[in-house]
């Protein structure tokens, strides 16, 4: 199976990599910093020999790198699945938040996962692969259904990624092709910094890991459209 993850180099992407290349998938990873990126490829290959690892650095907010890379990934293989996991958090408020902010998350969070599912769709879209073995995973936020404090342009753009889920749902459906919304509340990762999670108030990147990579075995006439997780006491 060939799985392409954004955003693959920490935290909830290369949690999802982890667990694709424990099931021995061909892997497909984009990141924007080469170094780390290159680190968590090499750390999987030697992990998990069975599976095979692609690398390719990869600023997915810049829509000819997002072209780019899906070119590169068609040059391997067409994916069964892809995951847009690539985002970014600034906090802020829509009043005093930094000028330039909404467009940096709207291009983040937003165009890197339009552009790339564009320019892999017409290879997927192709009927003689089997009805419902392929499958599309957009990392939506809590903050795409609801607002909350200091959210601001991140919220914004999670709320458009949402939109953009729900009707790429719809056109698909003719073709085979599952799509899920992947809408995880706190979870450890470098946007909590120095938080600590001893007493595990947060969730791991390892649980939304795992609900993802169960939606995707499911039989080909079922399909979950809508994955949401909280850590268990609610969300802070």
């Amino acid at each position: 199976m060939n799985v392409i993850i954004t955003g693959a180099s920490k935290g909830i992407g290369k949690a999802i990599a982890g667990i694709f290349a424990a099931e021995g998938c061909s892997l497909f990873l984009c990141a924007r910093n080469k170094t780390r990126l290159d680190e968590t490829a090499a750390e999987l290959q030697l992990k998990y020999p069975a599976s095979v690892i692609h690398a390719k650095t990869a600023d997915l907010a810049d829509k000819h790198e997002a072209i780019n890379f899906g070119t590169w990934c068609l040059g391997y293989a067409v994916p069964d699945i892809l995951i847009n996991n690539a985002g970014l958090f600034v906090p802020g408020s829509v009043y005093n938040e930094a000028e330039g902010n909404l467009e940096q998350m709207i291009a983040v969070n937003l165009y890197s996962a339009y552009h790339l599912t564009r320019s892999l769709l017409p290879a997927m879209m192709n009927k003689e692969q089997q009805a419902g073995m392929r499958h599309i995973f957009n990392l939506c936020s809590i903050a795409s259904l609801h607002a909350y404090p200091n959210g601001g342009a991140y919220s914004i753009s999670k709320y458009a990624l949402m939109g953009f889920t729900k009707n790429l749902r719809e056109e698909l459906k003719p073709f085979g092709i599952k799509v899920t919304g992947v809408y995880p509340g706190a979870v450890m990762s470098a946007s909590w910094g120095d938080f600590d999670n001893s007493s595990g108030r947060i969730m791991e990147a390892g649980d939304i890991a795992q609900m993802i990579l169960a939606a995707s075995k499911l039989s080909p006439q079922a399909v979950v459209e809508d994955i949401i997780l909280r850590p268990q006491l609610g969300d802070l």
